[in-house]
């Protein structure tokens, strides 16, 4: 007798790979792992069709914990290469995962331009003020008055970058803030951006012990954002104007076309060669 085999939902674990995170204990980004894991598992994607896309930094070893496909690329390319990846192949879940350093520095004008072409996919930022891999220097998203390396002794006298304010101007469908201290929350976050057609932008608030200790009182003062997910650009930006960086939940969510390029017609080796002849 022939009968469907009814298979298990998947959980949270069976999306974690064999590999043990080598993150300082209570850093931040175990929660954050743990947050993507049960996005998939709520949203029940199946692991062949799932792709964690990364650069390099603390957060960007992501992919290697998880059992989807995943790329763990070079310095601020992560959405270079995820963008590629879901263009070429638009059936897959596409999520980048990295910091603030590699996504913000050398990475921001991939993020400007990911904003604003819309490809469908999801850019998670684990955001800790700072440089974690390579010993604590700012990042762009450090307070300028922060004297807590030895390269910034007196601060660093640079305005912060504003990941949310950039996300919004550049055109982004989907801007979100989480943190770390609520995985739960942050779970739901991410499983609204993994739904959202088009980009969409989740930065968490992840805090790094070993070289920015001050931020375990993140967890005093992260609270739910008085916004949620409204379509008005102009409240959003209102509200972020005032809005001190501890704001949780969806700031902004509408609908923009999203870029997805016709990939039936394909051009042969010999196609390519000749449209470069002169």
């Amino acid at each position: 007798m022939d009968q469907a085999v009814q298979q298990k939902p998947l959980t949270f674990k069976d999306y974690k790979s064999d590999y043990k995170p080598v993150w300082c204990p209570g850093c931040g980004d175990f929660s954050v792992l743990a947050s993507i894991t049960k996005a998939l598992a709520e949203l029940q994607i199946p692991r062949e069709d799932a792709a964690v896309i990364s650069g390099i930094g603390c957060s960007s070893r992501i992919p290697a914990y998880t059992s989807v496909y995943g790329f763990h690329g070079i310095h601020g390319r992560a959405l270079a290469s995820a963008t590629g990846l879901k263009v070429a192949r638009p059936d897959l879940t596409v999520v980048a995962t990295g910091g603030d350093g590699d996504g913000f520095s050398i990475g921001g004008n991939h993020f400007l331009h990911a904003c604003r072409r819309n490809v469908d996919m999801t850019y998670i930022v684990m955001d800790n003020e700072v440089y974690g891999m390579t010993k604590g220097q700012a990042s762009p998203t450090t307070a300028s008055d922060w004297d807590g390396s030895k390269l910034t002794p007196h601060g660093t006298g640079v305005s912060p970058f504003n990941p949310l304010s950039v996300a919004l101007s550049a055109g982004a469908g989907f801007v979100a803030r989480g943190f770390a201290g609520d995985p739960n929350g942050s779970a739901k976050l991410i499983a609204q951006a993994m739904q959202h057609k088009g980009f969409s932008f989740v930065q968490i608030l992840s805090p790094c012990v070993t070289f920015r200790p001050e931020q375990a009182e993140w967890k005093k003062i992260v609270r739910k954002g008085e916004i949620d997910g409204t379509n008005a650009l102009a409240e959003a930006m209102t509200f972020l104007a005032t809005d001190d960086g501890f704001s949780t939940g969806v700031l902004y969510e509408t609908q923009r076309p999203v870029y997805a390029p016709d990939m039936e017609e394909k051009m042969s080796v010999s196609d390519i060669e000749e449209s470069f002849e002169l």
